[in-house]
């Protein structure tokens, strides 16, 4: 079962408590709340480790780690097994790096990017200001990803639309399964384009434990590809993580925009209660069956939305 574990501050819990108080359930020994929703169980302990697991913790753990990040408070995720941790000299080697943006948004796809960066394009990309996207503002990202592609940086990118969102969760999958696919698919597609270039690596920013991912990408008769690695918060310290989470994150952005023209609505990004307000102008101006096209559907916010109609 898919699970993260983050470190999070005593107010973070407080407002977390707060705001699953209609999802509460049993408390276990030196928990200080569990809450059970579709998406995951969370259980927050009184050492401050919170405990996201169940079909698609990050769906839940991504509404109040990016707060977090976005304060610059510190975080503590969960350790990556050591078995498939990237050797440091990974950092500074050639290697491809692969992220996702829009897994934690009710609107919107899921984009999936990964990045071949040579050894020599380190100190350019870093030069051009890639690091963590979100660190960045979504102009930023953008004006960046066009840098990326103007220096003719190998790059693979896919997009998974919300109909066919919604249709394979309808079938089954997780949300991991679909981004475990992705990432998979998007790194055969770039293994392909660079040939035989020299190769030292590749780095998937985790997102579940490795032998999960593995798991999940042998149900449709695929394998894990060789010397491939796996960190939490990996865009933090590889470039080519960071420069494929900058392209997928631009995607995203555009992938937003033209919705919210072809819609006539803004579309919000998150899972907030604005995202809530949102659903129910749609639903009141256009008919519930729109957000098939527009959003992931089986997120808590459609029937939170039911209280503003």
């Amino acid at each position: 079962m898919p699970q993260t574990v983050y470190k999070l501050s005593t107010e973070t819990i407080e407002a977390m408590k707060q705001y699953y108080h209609k999802s509460l359930t049993n408390v276990p020994q030196g928990a200080i709340f569990r809450a059970k929703t579709t998406n995951a169980v969370i259980t927050a302990y009184k050492s401050g480790k919170v405990l996201f697991q169940g079909s698609s913790p990050e769906v839940e753990a991504i509404k109040w780690v990016e707060d977090q990040v976005k304060s610059n408070k510190s975080i503590a995720p969960v350790k990556t097994n050591s078995a498939y941790s990237p050797p440091q000299s990974l950092f500074t080697n050639s290697h491809i790096g692969s992220d996702e943006a829009g897994t934690g948004d009710y609107f919107g796809p899921i984009t999936v990017a990964c990045a071949y960066v040579k050894a020599e394009d380190i100190p350019l990309l870093k030069q051009l200001g890639v690091k963590d996207s979100k660190n960045l503002t979504d102009d930023t990202i953008t004006e960046l990803s066009k840098e990326i592609v103007k220096r003719k940086i190998p790059y693979s990118l896919l997009v998974l639309h919300n109909e066919k969102y919604n249709t394979l969760q309808k079938k089954g999958w997780s949300q991991g399964k679909m981004k475990a696919m992705l990432h998979h698919h998007a790194i055969s597609n770039l293994l392909k384009k660079i040939g035989n270039e020299q190769l030292d690596g590749i780095l998937i920013d985790q997102f579940c434990d490795p032998s999960v991912y593995k798991k999940h990408i042998a149900t449709e008769r695929q394998s894990l590809h060789d010397q491939t690695y796996f960190m939490t918060k990996a865009e933090s310290y590889s470039i080519a993580v960071a420069t494929g989470s900058i392209i997928a994150r631009a995607s995203f952005v555009n992938e937003m925009d033209k919705l919210s023209e072809k819609i006539g609505i803004p579309l919000k990004k998150g899972a907030s209660k604005l995202v809530d307000k949102t659903i129910a102008k749609i639903i009141k101006e256009q008919g519930e069956s729109v957000l098939q096209h527009c959003a992931k559907i089986h997120f808590a916010n459609t029937n939170k939305a039911k209280a503003y109609l």
